[in-house]
């Protein structure tokens, strides 16, 4: 009887023990999108979005956040939502990526002026601010772009480094 014992409570804490617990999203990361348009419809690019911490399509949901696309020219990069309100922010322009990355990582507490529509031109070595349509934030640090023409569509991609605040503050974690 007390070997029975035993075993039923090895059983249960090895159960117990062996639950698989629920993976949250990631917050932070580093990510490359691009400008290749969806492969089941011409005309639905490809994202980023925060929340899930995925690419994504603008047909699944959710939607991307961000998606990226070249202005008139293969040399001007612009990020896209489709928040349904202005949501980027320009909080600075650096010299070098040191810099860059410096700013970024102490940017605990952006004050905002004015959201803009579109993040226009978007350049290495810049901090955006991303606002969601659920009022939620993320900070951006581009890292690279790149741009070439092809044929039948000029490809462009950027690689940035971002956090985000699940919160809805704009509070962001000292690094």
């Amino acid at each position: 009887m007390k070997g029975q014992l035993i075993l039923i409570l090895l059983i249960l804490f090895l159960y117990t023990g062996c639950r698989k617990t629920e993976k949250l999203p990631a917050t932070s990361g580093t990510e490359t999108i691009d400008n290749i348009l969806d492969e089941t419809s011409p005309y639905f690019a490809t994202g980023f979005n925060f929340s899930t911490a995925k690419k994504t399509t603008s047909l699944s949901t959710p939607k991307p956040d961000i998606v990226l696309e070249l202005g008139g020219n293969i040399n001007i990069f612009i990020f896209q939502t489709n928040a349904g309100l202005n949501g980027f922010f320009l909080e600075g322009e650096y010299t070098d990526a040191v810099s860059a990355e410096l700013a970024f990582n102490g940017l605990t507490e952006p004050i905002v002026s004015d959201w803009a529509e579109w993040a226009n031109p978007v350049k290495p070595n810049q901090v955006w601010i991303y606002r969601s349509a659920d009022e939620h934030y993320a900070k951006l640090r581009v890292i690279t772009t790149f741009s070439e023409v092809r044929d039948p569509r000029n490809y462009g991609s950027c690689t940035f480094e971002w956090v985000y605040q699940p919160d809805g503050s704009l509070t962001f974690p000292a690094q």
